[in-house]
């Protein structure tokens, strides 16, 4: 799945350490908002599969890989690509970016729950063929 979506997003003075440097595990929340900007686009709204369908996604792993360290105002580019849409899954390529600079790379796999029980199920056909045609 090649189509890449893109989400900006500038370092605040909160997102930073006592040296101005992006704390370490603020690049997971940039890359949390991405992919539900992503989802917002695709026009599937995770209240909405709360509400109706008792549907939410979580995180089941995620790996960092640290190259650049972004600084306070600075401002990035998230860009989020689905490496592989399961029935109950989806993996993500997720990178931060300033300008031409890589920052950060991550892999995250989102599987789709009940939350009433809190185990594995089908994505929603509706929502999975957004995924698809994304």
């Amino acid at each position: 799945m090649p189509s890449v979506f893109n989400w900006p997003v500038r370092v605040y003075y909160e997102d930073t350490d006592a040296g101005g440097i992006v704390f370490y595990a603020n690049y997971l929340k940039f890359f949390e908002r991405a992919r539900t900007e992503w989802l917002r686009a695709l026009g599937v709204q995770q209240q909405e599969l709360l509400d109706t369908d008792q549907t939410a996604f979580v995180v089941k792993s995620v790996s960092l890989d640290y190259h650049a360290a972004a600084r306070l105002d600075d401002e990035l580019t998230i860009a989020t690509r689905v490496e592989k849409l399961g029935r109950a899954s989806v993996q993500f390529l997720q990178e931060a970016w300033r300008g031409d600079v890589l920052l950060n790379t991550a892999s995250v796999k989102v599987g789709c729950v009940d939350v009433k029980t809190m185990r594995p199920r089908s994505l929603p056909d509706d929502v999975a063929a957004k995924m698809r045609a994304a």
